[in-house]
C-alpha cells in the first residue's frame, strides 16, 4: 500500500495528476513498500536504501545486492533482442527509478517522497515555484530535455532530484519509471520530453496565490513556510 502525505504536512498539490499503467504500478508498489518501512526505521529498509543510493548511476547488475529490489517480474521484462545478457528497457527504468528514489528519501523521516500522481514536470514547477532561483531551475530542466543518451539523462535527474529532496518536494516514482521505459524507445524522446515541458508549464502558478492571500496581512507580522 503506497504511503501517501497526510494532508497538514504542506505537500503540494497537482493540479494534473497522472495515471500509471500496470508497469509503473509494478515500480511504484514496490518503491512504497521500501518507504514506508524507511518512513517506520526499519533497519532492513535503511540499508537497502544506502545500497541503493550507492548504485545510482552505474549499470544495473554492477551491484549484485540490490537485484532483489530491482529485479523486474517476467511480465515486464519485454523482449531481449540479441541475447540474455541484454538488459531491457524495464530493468533499465526499474534501476534507475528506485535508486533515484532512495537519493530523494535520504535523511527524510517524517515524510515520503515517492506520492502517486505527481509528475516530473509538474514537480519541477514547484521546485521553480519555491526555489530561490527560477532561472536556475529552468536551465536545469531544460538541460534534461536536450539530453541525447540515457546516461546523461539520469545525471541530470539526479540533479533536479537532490534540489526536489532539498524542497521536500514528491514525485511518482511509478509514472517516472514508465517514462523511462518509453524514453529508451526510438520514437520516445519526444513523447516523453513533450509530457514533461506540458506538465511543466500546467503546473498552477502559487507564488501568485500566496501574495494575494497575504497582501491583508498586518504589517508586523509574518509568515513562515518550510
Amino acid at each position: 500500500m503506497t504511503v501517501t502525505a497526510p494532508a497538514d504536512t504542506g505537500s503540494p498539490a497537482v493540479g494534473h495528476p497522472h495515471r500509471r499503467g500496470t508497469f509503473g504500478g509494478f515500480v511504484a508498489a514496490k518503491v512504497a513498500g521500501l518507504q514506508d518501512g524507511y518512513l517506520r526505521e526499519s533497519s532492513y529498509a535503511v540499508a537497502v536504501l544506502a545500497r541503493l543510493r550507492r548504485a545510482v548511476g552505474r549499470e544495473p547488475a554492477a551491484d549484485f545486492t540490490i537485484l532483489e529490489q530491482t529485479r523486474v517480474a517476467e511480465e515486464y521484462l519485454e523482449h531481449r533482442w540479441h541475447s540474455d545478457d541484454e538488459v531491457t528497457h524495464t530493468e533499465q527504468a526499474m534501476h534507475s527509478a528506485l535508486t533515484l528514489y532512495a537519493v530523494h528519501q535520504q535523511s527524510i523521516r517524517d515524510l515520503p517522497m515517492h506520492r502517486d500522481g505527481i509528475g516530473l514536470g509538474a514537480a519541477v514547477a514547484l521546485l521553480a515555484q519555491q526555489a530561490t532561483s527560477p532561472d536556475a531551475v529552468h536551465r536545469r530542466f531544460a538541460a534534461l530535455g536536450t539530453a541525447t543518451t540515457y546516461a546523461s539523462v539520469t545525471t541530470h535527474l539526479r540533479s533536479l532530484v537532490r534540489l526536489l529532496r532539498d524542497t521536500r518536494i514528491p514525485l511518482d516514482y511509478g509514472v517516472l519509471a514508465e517514462d523511462l521505459v518509453t524514453l529508451q524507445k526510438p520514437w520516445g524522446p519526444t513523447q516523453v520530453r513533450g509530457r514533461w515541458g506540458r506538465d511543466f508549464y500546467r503546473q498552477p502558478d502559487t507564488r501568485n496565490r500566496h501574495q494575494a492571500g497575504t497582501t491583508d496581512s498586518m504589517p508586523d507580522q509574518t509568515t513562515s513556510e518550510e
